[in-house]
């Protein structure tokens, strides 16, 4: 199977929170398709109540190995690699509202970087920037505050890392690490909590190493896709992260298709997950809908993606922690 490494992936997963202004919360998310063929500035709206999926409004340049968060209202999409620019620093706020998207206006994060993730609350994103120029796999994390549009330093992470994934609630974010530098894939999980911007260690290891994964979840749990798992490949397996109590239930509601460099968004009752670079497949249009309730996921009914692709982003308007 191929490797990670060199097939490369990251996806990286925001949900946002509260009540969205004029409307119910949780009924769209915008899928960053990434690599389609070459760096991409398509973005895809999925429907969560009809299981379909449209266009939306593009980035503003051709990237791919970005991550994503946001709150009810916008999503805040982190580009990374642009294409005939290296990694970068660019941030797009796209607003669910009118289906638009600007760089203008929106904070920049703090050194170039790709194959990063982010989680976030009602108020702030934590972006974990990953690999940055002449320093490699980073500890570096950003606050993007959704108010003011501006990102500041937050607690770095426990190890140098990228290629991670995140979900969270409205009081924590739990960051996948990836790729360890020095290490190689792990089962390393951070809690990062919102309110005193702190970060533990080794909370709910991962079942097995590693990396360039996908999350999704609601105000209880997380589910994270493994992604290309040490000594497997592409693998099928998913992660249940259970907040309450820091616990990690391995093998729930299995993807489709062993595969890796996917993303996801959800919303209160389902995560919806772009499986990315599929085993013996390559760049894929699939798509699984988990279901939290039951554990449950299917790829039947689920409205694909416009091109196959893999190392997107994606980040919706469903909440985590206060969806009512």
């Amino acid at each position: 199977m191929p490797s990670i490494i060199t097939e490369g992936a990251m996806s990286a997963q925001g949900y946002g929170f509260g009540r969205k202004a004029g409307g119910a919360v949780g009924t769209v998310g915008i899928f960053a398709l990434g690599i389609t063929g070459t760096a991409s500035t398509t973005r895809n709206k999925y429907t969560f109540a009809t299981c379909t999926s449209t266009s939306a409004a593009s980035a503003s340049a051709a990237s791919y190995n970005g991550s994503a968060a946001g709150n009810s209202t916008r999503g805040i999409f982190a580009l990374g690699y642009v294409c005939g620019v290296g990694r970068s620093t660019t941030r797009n706020k796209y607003t669910y509202a009118c289906c638009t998207s600007t760089a203008s206006g929106v904070g920049a994060a703090s050194c170039a970087s790709q194959n990063g993730s982010a989680a976030g609350n009602s108020t702030r994103g934590i972006f974990a920037l990953g690999f940055v120029p002449g320093g490699g796999p980073s500890t570096t994390r950003n606050k993007y505050t959704f108010a003011t549009c501006t990102s500041t330093s937050a607690a770095s992470a426990s190890a140098a890392s990228q290629f991670g994934s995140a979900a969270g609630n409205s009081t924590r974010g739990i960051f996948a690490l990836g790729i360890v530098s020095g290490v190689g894939q792990s089962t390393t999980r951070d809690k990062y909590t919102y309110a005193c911007c702190t970060s533990t260690a080794s909370v709910g290891a991962a079942s097995a190493a590693s990396c360039g994964g996908s999350a999704a979840g609601n105000s209880t749990r997380g589910i994270f896709a493994l992604g290309d798992v040490s000594g497997v490949g592409q693998s099928t397996t998913r992660d249940k992260y259970t907040y309450a109590c820091c616990s990690i239930t391995a093998g729930v509601g299995a993807a489709s298709a062993a595969s890796c460099g996917g993303s996801a968004a959800g919303n209160s009752t389902r995560g919806i997950f772009a499986l990315g670079d599929v085993f013996c497949v390559g760049r894929s249009t699939t798509r699984n809908k988990y279901t939290y309730a039951c554990c449950s996921s299917t790829a039947s009914g689920v409205g694909a993606a416009s091109c196959g692709s893999c190392r997107g982003s994606a980040a919706s308007n469903g909440t985590c922690g206060v969806n009512v």
